[in-house]
């Protein structure tokens, strides 16, 4: 990643299939099954993203097919049942489809597929059309990182830019993508800070932080508790 923040553009599958809103239900589940995915996005002519078909859109012709679904689920799964008696992409797909930015973070990303409960999001540019697809998998590719890497940036991007280039009482060290700062800061204030902003940093898994601001000196700072005694008649 080469200390750049990682985007979904930098994870995502770049080459993908997708459906017209024409296609049959049969050939959906061809495609699925060649591509060895369980959703597809669907496209309109223009080339933007409409909707979602999942395998679960398609099992609700299996799970409804008998017709004894009642009167209580045509009211209460209204969705599915329309779903079992459709043949065409656009009568199955999910719209409108949840879709990501190829600039958007993986973790933006992570919370959208949590929030929507799907696998995988269609990754689409300002106009609309189709750029990728993005999945858990791809999401977790980014803790692949190299330690030495992730510690570079560490230095560079937090370490630099907090506490200045002369900081070399700051160490950082990384180990299986656990991030540990140690040493001694003239900013008390900034250490907090530091732990957020290398949280941050792609790849890393956690932040343990031993970073101590300069020895207290009794004579020249006193605490609360002495000086509000000294003051007290």
């Amino acid at each position: 990643m080469n200390g750049t923040p990682a985007l979904v553009n930098d994870v995502m599958t770049h080459r993908v299939v997708a459906l017209r809103a024409g296609a049959a239900f049969k050939d959906i589940v061809k495609v699925m099954r060649e591509w060895q995915v369980s959703a597809l996005p669907v496209l309109d002519d223009a080339g933007r993203v409409v909707g979602v078909v999942s395998e679960g859109d398609l099992l609700a012709k299996e799970e409804y097919q008998d017709g004894g679904i009642g009167r209580y689920g045509q009211v209460r799964y209204p969705a599915d049942v329309r779903k079992a008696d459709a043949v065409t992409a656009a009568e199955l797909m999910t719209s409108p489809a949840v879709t990501v930015a190829p600039d958007a973070t993986p973790a933006h990303a992570a919370r959208l597929m949590a929030r929507a409960r799907v696998k995988r999001l269609p990754v689409v540019g300002r106009d609309g059309r189709l750029r990728g697809i993005v999945s858990r998998s791809d999401l977790l590719k980014v803790f692949l990182r190299d330690d030495e890497d992730i510690a570079e940036e560490v230095r560079r991007e937090v370490v630099v830019r907090l506490f200045g280039p002369r900081a070399p009482t700051v160490r950082v060290e990384v180990r299986d993508g656990v991030v540990t700062l140690a040493g001694g800061v003239r900013e008390t204030a900034l250490i907090p800070l530091a732990t957020r902003l290398a949280r941050a940093v792609a790849g890393v898994v956690d932040v343990r932080c031993a970073l101590a601001g300069p020895p207290r000196r009794p004579a020249l700072d006193p605490d609360l508790p002495e000086a509000h005694r000294a003051h007290t008649p």
